[in-house]
């Protein structure tokens, strides 16, 4: 067999595994939005350097928690999840440097504190009245409380 064909086949192949990831990917987005309301959320892993470390992916609220998905993966697990009793709303701001090169248009970035430090999300404004609707929905008397504490018993 000449080696052009070989390369060929090769180049064939190569291609279809791509277009299965894209299927993929579509499919696992699809089934994401079928057990609850995804939304473009990016993650800032890393806060050493300025504008680095953020991670697109999508958010899905699930009962007490927030969901946080890598967009081009194809596992059907959250990579991380944060409780709504951990959370508070510290304030918003625009991207600033090359955080608006990495991150999805008209973004604005998230600050929440909780017990681990700050976290910082970017989403868009209508993502962020339903992020801010979430955390005040929370029931009275359970900020920092987790499910299984009991308030009040030192």
């Amino acid at each position: 067999m000449p080696v052009w064909q070989v390369l060929l086949d090769a180049v064939g192949v190569v291609l279809l595994l791509i277009l299965l990831y894209g299927v993929a990917l579509v499919l696992r987005r699809r089934g994401l939005a079928r057990s609850g309301v995804t939304f473009e959320l990016s993650y800032r892993a890393r806060s050493d350097k300025a504008g680095r470390g953020w991670l697109l992916g999508l958010g899905r609220y699930s009962g007490e928690y927030l969901q946080w998905y890598r967009v081009f993966s194809l596992s059907p697990r959250p990579k991380r999840s944060w409780n709504r009793a951990d959370l508070e709303y510290a304030g918003r701001r625009d991207p600033v440097g090359l955080e608006a090169q990495s991150l999805y248009a008209d973004h604005v970035v998230v600050t929440c504190d909780t017990p681990w430090g700050d976290l910082e999300l970017a989403m868009t404004p209508g993502s962020l009245m339903g992020f801010q609707a979430w955390l005040e929905a929370m029931p009275p008397g359970t900020r920092g409380v987790r499910p299984g504490d009991t308030p009040g018993i030192v």
